[in-house]
Parts: structure tokens; sequence; C-alpha cells
């Protein structure tokens, strides 16, 4: 009896002024957010199995979260306070030392980005009328894409790499983490 109370009494010392209590359930909480904010935004239902990196600076105004679901899927979502194209998150993507699988569309349009690339293309050259999937390559990247859901592949040398303005290339180490994905047919 005497031990289980010294060990309760251990278990709420106070780390950064938040117990450790306090943590776990504002880790949870956000966790659940983050499912049903998924779940809001894009159609899918995601079970978290880990959180590999949690709401990490990617630039200014913009974080990331990397998680793995229970069925060994890593995705990366990211939300900004600023706009953001497909272009910027391509961008942030590969900074971030992942690799791009799939970007997942907003819920209810899955030719989203098409239907973008195809509309600005017409406000550049509205006089074309036969308009090719090479044609709106560069134009798909002008979508608005706030927040955005990333299928990851792979993580390009074992390292996820977090925005930081005093490191000399902007970019340091939020974590070290394995992941390559293997397709199968």
């Amino acid at each position: 009896m005497i031990l289980c109370n010294l060990f309760k009494a251990q278990s709420r010392k106070i780390v950064e002024g938040v117990t450790i209590e306090t943590y776990m359930s504002d880790k949870m909480y956000d966790e659940l957010a983050l499912e049903r904010a998924i779940r809001d935004n894009f159609g899918i239902d995601v079970d978290m199995r880990q959180v590999i990196v949690m709401k990490v600076p990617v630039s200014h105004t913009t974080e990331a979260t990397l998680f793995l679901t229970t069925k060994k899927q890593l995705f990366l979502y990211i939300i900004g306070k600023s706009k953001l194209s497909l272009g910027d998150i391509k961008k942030l993507v590969v900074r971030m030392g992942l690799k791009a699988e799939l970007y997942l569309p907003p819920k209810g349009r899955p030719f989203y980005f098409d239907e973008i690339g195809r509309n600005k293309f017409h406000e550049v050259f509205p006089g074309r009328k036969h308009i090719s999937d090479s044609d709106i390559i560069f134009y798909r990247t002008l979508a608005p894409y706030n927040p955005a859901l990333v299928l990851i592949s792979e993580v390009k040398d074992g390292h996820i790499y977090q925005f930081d303005s005093d490191a000399t290339t902007n970019w340091r180490i939020a974590a070290k983490f394995a992941y390559r994905r293997i397709k199968t047919s």
C-alpha cells in the first residue's frame, strides 16, 4: 500500500509546469481532434497507432503532424495560418525528408486538383479547347490546399526534419524514424 502511494506521488511530478496526467490527456485530446479534422475535411477514418511528430513547425505559419495508422500507413497532416497551395505542400514534404505517394483531395471532390488546374489553365489560355493532362501539370500545383493530408511512401534518410529559423539551413532533425512502404500487387 505504501509503495503504491509512493508510485502515485512520483507519477504526479510536475514536468515543465504540467502534470504527467494533464500532458497525457492533452495528447489524447489532440489525437482525437486530429482524427475528427481528417474525417471532416477528407472523409477518411484513420485510426492512429503512433504519432511520430505532433505539430512541428514547417514554416513560420505552418505546422505538421506525422502519424502511423493501425494499417501501417504513414500520413502527414499539414495546416497553416496562411494560404497554401499544392506546390507549397509538395515543397514542404520534400524539405521534411519525406517522399509522398498520394496527395489526398478534399472530401467529396476526387478530381479537385484537376478541376482547379483546368480552371487556372482556362484563365491563362481562354481560347484553347482541347486540354491534356500534361498541359495542366503546373496549374494543378496552384490549387489551394490547406489543410493538407499526404500519404507518405518513405522517410528518405531516417530523419524527419522541422523548420528552425535559427539553424543555418533553416531545418533541423525533429525525429528519427525509418519507414518505407512496400508496394504489393
